[in-house]
């Protein structure tokens, strides 16, 4: 019998060799539904380019700044996350919004 780590698999409740459960993580990944589906308040879906307006005024943690409902947001980008877009906005870096305080324009 070899030195092997053996990991703690809950899915399937049991014990199994690390080198079977990254091989198994690794097909899982491979399975995946495809691209991720970002909706916004309303239901409308998302895409990289797209503008969107606020429906309601946003605190800007660290910029010490509103925006306001109703402020425009030109070319949005998706990231991994299916509630958070990223967007620019003028004196504003590395903006991150909630898909749920948005409305596709």
């Amino acid at each position: 019998m070899a030195d092997e780590d053996y990991v703690y698999d809950e899915e399937s409740g049991e014990w199994m060799p690390a080198s079977e459960l990254t091989a198994k993580q690794s097909a899982d990944a491979v399975d995946d539904d495809g691209p991720l589906e970002v909706r916004d308040a309303v239901g409308n879906l998302l895409s990289d380019g797209d503008q969107v307006t606020l429906i309601k005024d946003l605190d800007v943690k660290g910029a010490g700044q509103t925006l306001k409902q109703g402020t425009v947001i030109k070319s949005i980008r998706l990231t991994g996350d299916a509630q958070e877009i990223d967007c620019k906005y003028p004196g504003i870096k590395g903006l991150v919004l909630r898909a749920e305080f948005v409305r596709k324009r």
